[in-house]
């Protein structure tokens, strides 16, 4: 057993990151129009205190805060810094459309608010603290897809929040049937008591609550409203939904199976492998011919939850499976963001073609477009190249060698539609929509920053898998 306590201390960067949305919340009921900006400030240095605050906190030993309830690990410390790191890439990607914006505090609030649900999903060791991050991830995120009130984005917010709220409602009702299968809700009790639990009423339980976690994710069959959202609502919004609340769940979704159903006798590994193998095939199969980039991308990120689903369906089974899950959500999250970056830089280029001549007339903004899209192939030296290196090795090692299998071959048919942005950027001739002055200058540096750090992981990938390692809470 951990050392448990109730030292506030241990949640440190959920408590900066609430303190300033609260604070940024009661500035911009006061703040003229023209120095809004002020809140987003306020939002940058509360995340880079968390992220200080994070790192700190991931030297120190295992620990479970709260009467066990908040584990402080190495699965929450890394999802911290690389959620907190994200946040901080979406708030310089919002700065240009946001600026001089009605609402723009009220943005920035959202933002963090939604962060900070992906924190609390990621670090949540106790059904109802899991409860309580799914809905704060959730509800800010579904006003931010609507945000700029138009039909697209209306549609898009209303589509995220009846599937989100169907969904939600099934996790609820999973987690109550697990409490009274379970005689509690808190992970280490669960972890002896359903080990005896009656079967049918342990499978309905972990079904209901699974769905929740898979919509957070991303995941077949819960994607479906992934594409619909990020290409209704905005840039920045699409590069949020489609990364930071898929860490928290995602995190989440390893601990449930590394702890309380680890000695359960559901075929958990069985079934999150399957949902892996659906979700990496729908998401590639349905990207192959998108004209749109942002589809695209949404579809795109579909397939990789299926390749970040493999080292959770081996929690148990293998060594590599937290380091090669905590690695591949660093080099998702920044070739990811890295590629909506370069959205975000042309805002009216909405099809590929759109993008033609784009390396002749922005050769730095096409080659982080490059390096990105081969990123999320898994081209070395790439990040996501060793991340997926190490995803294979554990799901081998996990004995699901076929899965590796699929995954490889899925990785070659991605490369199709990356490929069908790819040429037409570094193609000759001219985009209908890339004109001289056309663009955001902050994204456009955010591109290059997110393609650099994606190389730089990639060859730093030895001491930082290195860093990986370590017992979770129990």
């Amino acid at each position: 057993m951990t050392e448990m306590n109730e030292n506030p201390l241990d949640i440190l960067p959920e408590i900066l990151l609430a303190a300033g949305a609260v604070l940024g919340l009661l500035l911009g009921a006061w703040l003229p129009r023209s120095r809004q900006w002020i809140v987003g400030l306020l939002a940058a240095l509360a995340s880079t205190a968390g992220i200080v605050a994070a790192a700190v906190a991931a030297t120190e030993p295992a620990t479970a805060a709260f009467d066990g309830a908040f584990a402080v690990d190495p699965v929450t410390g890394t999802s911290r810094i690389v959620i907190l790191a994200g946040g901080l890439l979406v708030l310089a990607l919002s700065i240009g459309p946001m600026r001089a914006d009605p609402r723009e505090s009220e943005f920035y609030v959202l933002l963090q608010l939604t962060v900070l649900g992906a924190l609390v999903l990621a670090g949540a060791q106790d059904l109802l603290l899991l409860a309580a991050g799914y809905l704060l991830a959730s509800i800010p995120a579904y006003t931010l897809a609507g945000f700029r009130k138009d039909g697209p984005g209306t549609e898009a917010a209303l589509k995220y929040y009846v599937i989100g709220a169907l969904l939600g409602v099934l996790m609820l009702t999973g987690i109550t049937v697990l409490y009274a299968t379970g005689r509690g809700t808190g992970y280490p009790m669960l972890s002896t008591e359903l080990r005896e639990a009656p079967e049918a009423l342990l499978a309905a339980g972990t079904l209901g609550l699974l769905a929740g976690l898979l919509f957070k994710a991303g995941a077949v069959p819960a994607h479906f409203w992934v594409p619909d959202a990020v290409q209704g609502s905005t840039p920045p919004v699409a590069a949020l939904l489609t990364t930071l609340p898929k860490i928290g769940a995602l995190a989440a979704l390893f601990r449930l199976g590394a702890v309380p159903l680890a000695d359960s006798p559901l075929p958990w590994a069985a079934l999150i492998a399957v949902l892996a193998a659906a979700s990496m095939t729908l998401g590639n199969l349905a990207a192959f011919f998108q004209s749109d980039v942002k589809r695209l991308l949404a579809y795109s990120t579909i397939s990789q939850v299926g390749y970040l689903l493999m080292p959770v369906a081996v929690a148990v089974r293998s060594d590599e499976a937290q380091q090669a899950l905590l690695y591949y959500l660093a080099a998702y999250a920044v070739t990811n963001l890295g590629a909506f970056a370069v959205v975000c830089a042309l805002p009216r280029a909405v099809n590929l073609d759109d993008y033609r001549g784009l390396a002749r007339q922005r050769p730095l903004l096409a080659l982080s477009l490059v390096i990105c899209l081969l990123g999320l192939v898994g081209t070395p030296p790439t990040a996501v190249f060793l991340g997926k290196l190490e995803i294979f090795t554990a799901a081998v090692d996990g004995g699901y060698a076929w899965l590796a299998v699929l995954a490889a071959v899925n990785t070659v048919a991605s490369l199709f539609y990356y490929l069908r942005w790819i040429v037409p950027a570094v193609s000759r001739g001219e985009g209908t929509v890339l004109r001289d002055g056309d663009g955001d200058g902050t994204a456009r540096v955010v591109a290059y920053a997110a393609a650099t750090a994606s190389l730089g992981l990639g060859l730093a990938g030895g001491p930082v898998l290195a860093m990986l390692s370590g017992t979770l809470t129990r």
